[in-house]
């Protein structure tokens, strides 16, 4: 049998919870909040800060980290661009199904092409899914390297570095844009739960 005719063995099973019964009983809507940016521009400090904030005000909510799940979900997946882009529906998938559970998701990934992010994007009606531009000048993410990253694709041992060996797309249009490099953590964590309440 061909993968084609596999497809037609299965069915999305419907729940007899649906997202409005959660909404009620969480007493808050779900939403995708997904933070794009260079290496080392923020997005996992913003993401759990938020948390940490939502999570404080009794919101339901849960980060999906790049780096996380590479170590599982997406740990068959190297930085190829097909890889890359692979990576990013498999995680707008799980952000789906959290969104259907009444969770505020919070995903942090670098996603450097903007066809990938507006792939994602169209999973989801347009009050579900907010882009943040963790923005920030390449200089002060290579000065916030911890791991090493930029240092090891600039010599070459890392190949397909975005900002170095591959390029990463500002979004055109996000409904947040945060200077990561001139604001502090705090600042920012506070404009964009200001603006998710």
């Amino acid at each position: 049998m061909n993968v084609s005719n596999d497809f037609l063995n299965v069915r999305w099973e419907q729940s007899f919870v649906e997202r409005a019964d959660r909404t009620s009983l969480y007493g808050h809507r779900s939403l995708v909040v997904w933070f794009t940016g260079l290496s080392g521009s923020g997005k996992s400090t913003l993401a759990y800060g938020v948390e940490r904030r939502l999570h404080q005000l009794g919101v339901k909510t849960f980060v999906l980290d790049g780096d996380n799940l590479r170590h599982g979900l997406c740990s068959d997946l190297g930085f190829s661009e097909m890889d890359r882009r692979e990576n990013i529906r498999r995680v707008g998938e799980i952000a789906k199904l959290f969104l259907d559970s009444g969770t505020v998701v919070l995903a942090a990934l670098i996603s450097p092409f903007r066809s990938d992010r507006e792939r994602v994007r169209m999973l989801f009606e347009p009050a579900d899914f907010l882009e943040i531009h963790c923005d920030c000048n390449l200089d002060i993410c290579e000065s916030r390297d911890t791991k090493g990253l930029y240092r090891k694709a600039r010599a070459g041992l890392i190949s397909q570095f975005t900002g170095i060996s591959s390029p990463y797309e500002d979004p055109i249009s996000p409904e947040i844009h945060v200077d990561t490099g001139i604001s502090s953590p705090s600042d920012c964590v506070d404009e964009i739960v200001v603006y998710v309440r």
